[in-house]
């Protein structure tokens, strides 16, 4: 109960500290949320009226669960200018690495409707029973496929690996990242979540590799308080933790805005208390580096058209 309270007093003071002072400001910078998922909870009409709210200018988006992607490529098609359909690859058969996973993956690549690929599970931590664990290698020959095949597109590759859950593998995880990131220094490799990385890791990684960028999706207290998971929070109260900040301003083209909409509870307040802290953190940078995190990052890598200053 005491945290439940918590959690709500710190979502309204987020909104209180976005007053008329902050607002303005962050309102001058539009977003672009660089990956999110949807499922067949939600309804695709909804997408757009929520993204409006939250000042998200566009949505790289794929789907999970039921939900079929040709739903996100239609959605894409009616709204070219606000979504941009990426190309699934979780599920039982790309954890199988099975013929249907190969056959899919050729077939979507011929689709010019794609213009992103999403997140490669690599390591994932069970979720309770929503999601299962998911434990493979960088060389696995389904991980391997889907590099190969974003490297074609000239998409950045997105890896999904929790270090801070990887236990006994993070060493070995973390070799494997950094033998990649040299093998392929050319190729932009997104860390989903930030990786689970610390600031001291981030900072080794990015000085080291000039080819590695951090996806900010669930780094930040609500979205921690909410899962319990242990994510990396750059955030204390509204504002970015001085380390943080620090790193973001003397490397502003590595982080890059994400939210990572998952469940259909997603898709609703959780994605607008998000934007609005966002919004009120990033009002705090340098214009310069505001914009290159909010969405200069994104349409660089994604090659999208620009929505803003």
């Amino acid at each position: 109960m005491k945290k439940e309270f918590v959690t709500k007093f710190f979502t309204l003071a987020v909104f209180l500290c976005a007053g008329a002072t902050n607002a303005l400001a962050a309102e001058r910078i539009p977003m672009i949320d660089a990956h999110s998922q949807i499922d067949h909870l939600v309804r695709l009409e909804a997408v757009i009226p929520l993204m409006d709210r939250a000042n998200i200018k566009r949505v790289i988006l794929s789907t999970r669960g039921k939900r079929e992607l040709q739903d996100i490529v239609r959605l894409a098609r009616e709204n070219p200018g606000r979504v941009t359909a990426s190309l699934r690859l979780k599920g039982k058969d790309y954890e199988k690495n099975s013929p249907r996973y190969r056959e899919e993956l050729e077939k979507n690549l011929q689709n010019p409707a794609f213009g992103a690929m999403a997140e490669a599970l690599v390591w994932h931590a069970q979720k309770g029973s929503k999601a299962g664990e998911v434990s493979l290698d960088l060389s696995s020959p389904q991980v391997m496929a889907a590099f190969n095949a974003a490297r074609k597109k000239s998409w950045p590759f997105v890896v999904h690996i929790e270090f801070a859950s990887a236990g006994k593998r993070y060493a070995t995880y973390m070799k494997s990242l950094e033998s990649f990131l040299q093998t392929y220094p050319d190729h932009p490799i997104a860390m989903i979540h930030m990786g689970q990385l610390t600031h001291g890791e981030v900072s080794r990684l990015i000085g080291q590799h000039k080819n590695i960028f951090f996806l900010t999706s669930h780094a930040n207290p609500i979205a921690v308080d909410k899962s319990g998971q242990p994510w990396i929070d750059l955030f204390a109260g509204s504002k970015f933790k001085p380390e943080w900040k620090q790193i973001m301003i003397s490397n502003p083209d590595r982080f890059i805005l994400a939210f990572d909409n998952v469940w259909a509870e997603h898709w609703g307040d959780f994605y607008l208390q998000q934007s609005q802290l966002w919004q009120t953190a990033l009002a705090e940078l340098p214009p310069e580096v505001a914009h290159a995190i909010a969405h200069r990052n994104a349409e660089r890598l994604w090659k999208l058209p620009a929505i803003g200053n």
